[in-house]
């Protein structure tokens, strides 16, 4: 199950050779304990609520105060 927190990124990657992939800012989590939907800002500014399917990965964000260590890279869930 994905579980993200505010400030973490969604990454959705390119579906086609050659597409880019597209970054969000999570700024709202709507599911319980983590889980989506999630209010995202997209570079472009523009917001929305996403529900993330396989193509999409967590960048988690350290947090000054905690202990968690961030796994290198982006981590898949």
């Amino acid at each position: 199950m994905m579980q993200a927190k505010v400030g973490d990124t969604l990454v959705v990657k390119g579906h086609h050779l050659g597409d880019k992939d597209r970054e969000a800012v999570i700024i709202e989590v709507r599911g319980a304990n983590g889980a989506p939907p999630y209010l995202v800002r997209w570079h472009d500014d523009h917001e929305s609520v996403f529900y993330p399917s396989s193509d999409t990965v967590i960048e988690h964000v350290s947090r000054p105060g905690t202990t968690e260590t961030p796994a290198p890279g982006r981590t898949a869930h």
